[in-house]
């Protein structure tokens, strides 16, 4: 029987989940799959075209709305285009059998999220997206739907990555400020905690840049292909202009980096939050999981930013130097990972500023 500790399960843990049969998988793991603090995700053998995003609601599986909803079957064994504008759900090698007391979060990768891909894992049954009810035993299966680039999968791409949790793990804004205190979390001089700790957004200029723009129209991305892809084929520089300012127009998508280089202690873990109507008709960073060791000094990654993916929603909207865009929520681990993000994990974001996907070259 398992023995879950409170708090994010490490690597060590979901490799025992694995070998207990509460985590199963179709192939054996691959390398570099379990991360510090979550699990890729990988594609399996098919992927259905849809008509629609769905959840399944109380008492229907995954398969049973798919028989409803699909429009044709794809084979991911031989390599498949994913169009934009498309919604797809596809099987995965990963399934559960959680034992009481442990449920489990997903979110893109960071890579995925750079390249406008909107994920989002589906459970049966389900009732919301993303998130593995305490217990769970079934199938998982994720939805894919290209915003700005056209895709190319095959069986055993990772898009995304699962986290296990235990008992109540998120810090409170008390606790956040205390840990801060200790840790320094955020580099701003007077960090807010509310709800998590604040970050903004940096438009002074990365070496005379405050982002990038996605272009439409380009030629396909094999996301399984690193530095294979010439940027300015994708991306459109903006250069700073002074003005501190940026105008994000609806249908485009930016990548933008952090005022605050973010610190995770190697006994925590971090996610930026959700999409606030509060701070303005934009959502940022689809990808929102943050390793235990993302920052940390002793990883090699000392005044790392967070890279936010921002796309607009229905009207224009002006984004300024220093306002705030997101905050962190930081939760305890269960245990100290046996290794920590960037620590010799070929990690490709430690230590970053304002950086496209793992994709792309100058």
């Amino acid at each position: 029987m398992l023995n879950v500790l409170p708090g994010i399960q490490p690597d060590h843990c979901i490799r025992a989940f694995v070998e207990a049969g509460a985590i199963r998988l179709a192939h054996p793991p691959a390398e570099g799959q379990i991360q510090p603090a979550s699990l890729d995700l990988r594609l399996g053998e098919k992927a259905y075209r849809v008509r629609a995003s769905f959840l399944p609601g109380p008492d229907r599986t995954v398969r049973r709305r798919l028989d409803d909803l699909a429009l044709h079957e794809i084979d991911l064994t031989r390599g498949a285009v994913l169009e934009t504008g498309c919604v797809y759900i596809a099987e995965l090698m990963e399934g559960l059998k959680l034992p009481a007391g442990l449920r489990a979060a997903a979110n893109p990768k960071s890579s995925t999220g750079r390249l406008d891909v909107f994920t989002r894992i589906i459970t049966d049954c389900a009732r919301e997206f993303d998130l593995v009810e305490d217990g769970y035993e079934g199938p998982l299966f994720i939805e894919i739907s290209p915003r700005t680039f056209p895709v190319l999968v095959r069986s055993g791409s990772r898009l995304s990555q699962i986290r296990f949790r235990a008992g109540e793990t998120r810090l409170d804004d008390r606790a956040l400020g205390e840990l801060h205190r200790a840790e320094t979390l955020v580099t701003a001089a007077e960090p807010s905690f509310q709800g998590g700790v604040a970050v903004s957004v940096d438009l002074s200029g990365f070496d005379g840049l405050i982002g990038y723009r996605g272009k439409h129209h380009t030629a396909l991305i094999d996301v399984d292909r690193v530095g294979a892809y010439r940027a300015s084929e994708f991306w459109e520089p903006i250069p700073s202009d002074g003005s501190r300012a940026l105008i994000l127009d609806p249908g485009q998508f930016y990548i933008l980096a952090s005022k605050e280089a973010v610190h995770v202690p190697p006994d925590y873990a971090a996610e930026m939050t959700p999409f606030d109507a509060l701070v303005g008709e934009f959502r940022v960073h689809y990808a929102g999981f943050f390793d235990p060791g993302f920052g940390h000094s002793g990883a090699g990654g000392q005044g790392a930013r967070a890279v936010l993916e921002v796309r607009s929603r229905d009207v224009p909207f002006i984004i300024e130097d220093g306002q705030i865009v997101g905050r962190l929520v930081f939760e305890a681990m269960a245990s100290r990972p046996a290794a920590l993000y960037g620590a010799g994990l070929k990690s490709n974001y430690q230590g970053q500023a304002l950086k496209l996907s793992k994709h792309f070259h100058d």
